[in-house]
Parts: C-alpha cells; structure tokens; sequence
C-alpha cells in the first residue's frame, strides 16, 4: 500500500523498505548507514558532491553519466577511460 509522507525529516532505524520506490523526491544532504541497497535501480539521480565510503559495488553496472570529477582512490574517472579506451583502440 503506498504511503505518501509529508516534506519534513525523517529518521528510519531497523526498517524494512524492501521494494520501495522514490520518485521526484527530495534526498538532498542524507545519511545512509549500514543500508542494503542490492539490486536497486537508480535512474536520473544527481549524486554531484555525494561520497560513497567502505561500500560493496561488486557486479554494479553504471551507464550513460557524466563522470567529469568523479574519483575512485583519487584517481579521475575520465583519465581511466581515456586510457582504457586509447589501449584498447576505442
């Protein structure tokens, strides 16, 4: 059954979301702890400026972003492309 929530913040501790979805909603400047997002979908998300940190992304898929400032171990995303796709002659 869905629920709709008044605008406002919210603290969810020991809940279960299964299968929730959030459209056009607002997530700005939120925390996620210990949080089990496996075989979630994320369509037209702007994460700018979030940081991902001790997180499992074995099998994660992305496709169709921008990547410009995106690092992983501080290494730029876009060089790792470019030099990917240079050795690879994309």
């Amino acid at each position: 059954m869905p629920t709709t929530l008044p605008s406002g913040k919210y603290r969810s501790q020991h809940t279960v979301l299964a299968e929730s979805e959030f459209v056009d909603t607002n997530l700005e400047r939120s925390k996620f702890h210990d949080v089990n997002l496996r075989a979630s979908e994320f369509v037209d998300v702007a994460l700018t400026g979030s940081t991902i940190r001790n997180a499992c992304l074995g099998d994660v898929s992305i496709a169709d972003a921008n990547y410009t400032g995106m690092r992983i171990e501080g290494i730029l995303v876009t060089d790792l492309l470019r030099v990917y796709r240079e050795h690879r002659g994309i």
